[in-house]
């Protein structure tokens, strides 16, 4: 069963982009070096979300949904910039409260598992 993940709020401006890509790389002697992808899905993106100024009922709907995935179930989400849907996972997240408004932070990987 395909899950996706529908925030009641969209994420507060400021979303961070960031690839991570692996490369293996001979180095030769005379400084000559000669890289190559590491596998076939060797740029795998990550995206940092925020959320600010949520209520508690918003705050608990991100939260129990990230905790439900338990940093291993794939998702599909569109982060804004993005054509598609993607398949993610998230193993980092955080919630503050501070003078009764929440704050949630996501970090989502890119997950190449079939979904």
């Amino acid at each position: 069963m395909t899950v996706f993940f529908i925030p009641p709020v969209a994420p507060s401006p400021g979303t961070t982009f960031t690839p991570q890509i692996k490369v293996l790389e001979a180095e030769f002697g005379d400084g000559y070096s000669q890289p190559a992808p590491n596998g076939i899905n060797n740029i795998r993106e990550t995206v940092e979300l925020k959320w600010d100024g949520l209520t508690e009922c918003e705050m608990h709907a991100i939260y129990d949904f990230f905790t439900e995935c338990k940093g291993t179930k794939p998702f599909l989400y569109k982060p804004a910039g993005y054509r598609k849907p993607v398949a993610w996972t998230c193993k980092e997240w955080t919630r503050n409260l501070s003078e009764g408004i929440w704050k949630i932070s996501a970090n989502l990987t890119q997950s190449f598992a079939s979904i």
